[in-house]
């Protein structure tokens, strides 16, 4: 199953169809699953109650994945007799007020599996360029629980307005979050770069800084209170550990929202294990320079290009014996220049014949040919149409 590929949320059903568990799940119990892929805490790392195998998946594939099976729980647990894709497809169409939005563009003509597919993909992307053009109220992957609380809503009240709901749930959290944010004394990178998402993925920018006490009084249903918690943790949380100060904030949070005690622990046990054991795998919390996280991004997304297109890429290097001897002895020596401009002119070739590799022939793709050439020997057979169903 490829989640860049179209088709994707067809085959990703079919899969779930085959191990289904999840859809039994008690909601409380669905939701911590959410919350250990990182989900909850908008850094996902692994497929929810691995429905699938996470194989090389990114993060935002992770993410992707995670929103349309948190949905689709939704939807199931709910019994609603509309179909899946048509169901939220019109959840988001009901609270597209925003005639700018990015979803405007999506929400005509026929409402189909491509179609939510198209508005996932714009749902999780939080690129800053992208914040900062035409979707200043674009929310946070740390927020896109919201969606699915809202759509949850959206099925119990048979379509009322749920915009309604996202400003009262939406202007709870990031009050509950600043605030606690904003007492800290001491600020380190990580809250100033948490201060800075949470006031950049407001969907309603009118909305008013609500008073705790308002804020907690909106948060009335089980897994909004859970949430709420988790959110404030992730929101306390520092480089080693939540302090003794911000503790007892959690946990008088935790008791004005009617929570065990127990509940608050966990709560704020799990987050501190998640960042703690996952901290160099999440970019908010990594301080790698510029260089190096250019080099292994760029060295995922040729991992994950050449594991995707092992098979023809084998073929295609095996009736190439010039560039197969070229390749071998560039493992155990360095190729002089007129070895090297024909290892790339022959690389480009094959790239032709496989349209996914396309990026490659842009101009300054030649640039990650080596990379391409460090990951070939790890060539392994893979099907190609990752997507398709069959029959």
């Amino acid at each position: 199953m490829n989640p860049s590929s179209s088709g994707w949320i067809k085959k990703l059903l079919k899969e779930v169809s085959n191990n289904n568990r999840f859809l039994k799940y008690d909601e409380d119990i669905f939701y911590d699953a959410l919350r250990a892929s990182g989900f909850i805490y908008g850094s996902n790392l692994d497929i929810v109650s691995q429905v699938i195998l996470k194989k090389d998946l990114t993060e935002e594939e992770l993410c992707k994945t995670n929103l349309c099976l948190a949905l689709y729980y939704m939807h199931t647990t709910s019994k609603c007799e509309i179909p899946f894709a048509k169901s939220v497809i019109s959840f988001y169409k009901s609270i597209d007020s925003i005639k700018t939005s990015f979803l405007h563009d999506l929400l005509g003509g026929k409402q189909s599996h491509e179609q939510l597919e198209n508005i996932l993909h714009k749902r999780i992307q939080i690129d800053a360029n992208v914040l900062t053009k035409n979707f200043n109220y674009f929310i946070i992957n740390a927020l896109l629980f919201v969606d699915v609380l809202a759509y949850k809503t959206f099925l119990e009240h048979k379509n009322t307005s749920s915009i309604d709901y996202l400003k009262k749930i939406e202007a709870s959290i990031t009050s509950i979050s600043l605030d606690v944010l904003n007492a800290k004394e001491v600020k380190n990178q990580y809250d100033e770069s948490l201060i800075k998402l949470f006031e950049s993925s407001l969907r309603y920018q009118e909305n008013t800084h609500l008073k705790y006490k308002k804020a907690v009084e909106n948060i009335t249903t089980e897994l909004e209170k859970y949430y709420i918690l988790d959110i404030a943790c992730m929101a306390t949380w520092s480089d080693q550990m939540i302090d003794l100060e911000e503790q007892h904030f959690l946990e008088k949070l935790g008791k004005d929202l009617d929570l065990s005690i127990s509940k608050t622990n966990q709560s704020i046990k799990t987050v501190n294990q998640f960042y703690t054991v996952n901290k160099n795998n999440i970019a908010l919390l990594s301080s790698k320079n510029v260089v190096q996280s250019f080099y292994n991004n760029s060295s995922k997304m040729v991992n994950k290009l050449i594991t995707r297109n092992s098979k023809r890429l084998y073929q295609e290097l095996k009736d190439s014996k010039e560039l197969m001897v070229l390749l071998s002895q560039s493992t155990i020596r360095d190729l002089n220049k007129e070895e090297q401009k024909k290892v790339q002119e022959q690389l480009l070739d094959i790239f032709k014949s496989i349209p996914s590799l396309a990026i490659f022939l842009l101009p300054g793709g030649a640039l990650l040919l080596p990379l391409v050439v460090k990951f070939i020997p790890k060539l392994l057979p893979s099907a190609f149409d990752e997507n398709r169903i069959e029959e």
